[in-house]
């Protein structure tokens, strides 16, 4: 069975692939946005990362027919009472920029000791048929006071897991990180509704 990926980033479905091996969940096929005919992407201008992972699913669902996968993730700092949340993407101002939304996020935080923070991601997956499953993952951690690694991508420079043996999330290798990421347990918690998916298209 085709299930679609609402996103072109390989990581997130590698992401996916793993976590559904892990589990002996067969019989899915992943494809992303990159695998079929273009589609206009929605604008994320939810006020939640369930909102926004919805949008993109049911985006996905309806310009392919296939069930669709999508998240929403981002950073939620205690201090700044959950933000940069949905903005983490362009908390800088411009989409993607990471090294500049890191870098005013440290100077944010320059002179406040809190440095709780947590990685969120909100996974949806909404169906041809209109179900919609939504699940949360948290990996709660801290903010480090400079940029360390090389591995991942947005805030895990600058973010410790609390997890880990005192490394950022830049510096764990991708099992890892994949083992222990936010994104990670919302797939968890959403793969059985996949297996499910499946289990009814053998019967059909």
């Amino acid at each position: 069975m085709k299930v679609l990926v609402a996103s072109g980033n390989a990581k997130k479905l590698r992401e996916l692939e793993a976590v559904l091996l892990d589990l002996g969940i067969t019989g899915v096929e992943l494809v992303s946005i990159r695998d079929v005919a273009p589609y206009p992407e929605p604008v994320e201008d939810g006020l939640t990362f369930e909102d926004n992972a919805l949008l993109k699913a049911r985006a996905g669902v309806a310009a392919t027919g296939l069930p669709c996968v999508a998240d929403d993730s981002g950073l939620a700092v205690t201090a700044l009472k959950g933000m940069p949340g949905v903005l983490s993407a362009r908390w800088s101002g411009t989409h993607g920029d990471d090294e500049a939304n890191n870098a005013l996020l440290l100077a944010q935080m320059a002179d406040i000791g809190l440095r709780d923070a947590a990685f969120v991601s909100c996974c949806a997956l909404v169906t041809p048929a209109g179900d919609e499953f939504t699940a949360e993952g948290r990996w709660e951690g801290r903010l480090l006071r400079a940029p360390r690694g090389e591995n991942g991508f947005g805030y895990d420079p600058i973010f410790e897991p609390g997890d880990v043996d005192g490394r950022s999330s830049a510096e764990l290798d991708a099992d890892e990180k994949n083992a222990r990421s936010h994104r990670a347990r919302a797939l968890r918690e959403l793969a059985p509704h996949l297996a499910a998916l499946v289990e009814a298209k053998v019967k059909e």
